[in-house]
């Protein structure tokens, strides 16, 4: 029996937590008459997952020829997330001078799940390494 390529099965995890998650987060904003679809709910969660899998494949392919600098690809690929959140988010976020609970939660949600997968798939990507 064949083996899932690691590619396929991070990206299949990655679509259906951050699907879910997405689901939840709307209802529960639903359930609590808030507006559902504000904040840039929609663009926080395709863009962490769109991030997610680039900084996950990239590793994946340089994962031989840089298995030592892995550790600082990964920390570089966390530090791009930042920069599209203060080019794409913060802008908008601190428009009326200061960022709320939902707005926070619109970005920090997708981001964290992403963080959480991106973490256990290259961790497990570096025990086969060594």
């Amino acid at each position: 029996m064949s083996r899932i390529n690691p590619i396929i099965q991070f990206l299949a995890i990655l679509i259906v937590v951050l699907g879910l998650a997405f689901i939840v987060h709307i209802a529960i904003l639903n359930s609590s008459a808030l507006p559902p679809f504000e904040n840039l709910i929609v663009l926080s969660y395709v863009v962490n997952c769109l991030l997610a899998a680039t900084i996950f494949v990239a590793l994946y392919i340089f994962r031989k020829t840089l298995k030592n600098q892995i550790g600082f690809l990964f920390m570089g690929g966390s530090f791009l997330k930042f920069v599209f959140f203060f080019i794409l988010f913060y802008p908008a976020y601190k428009a009326d001078g200061e960022m709320s609970r939902l707005e926070f939660a619109a970005f920090f949600i997708p981001y964290g799940i992403s963080l959480i997968i991106e973490t256990v798939f290259t961790a497990k990507m570096l025990k086969k390494l060594y």
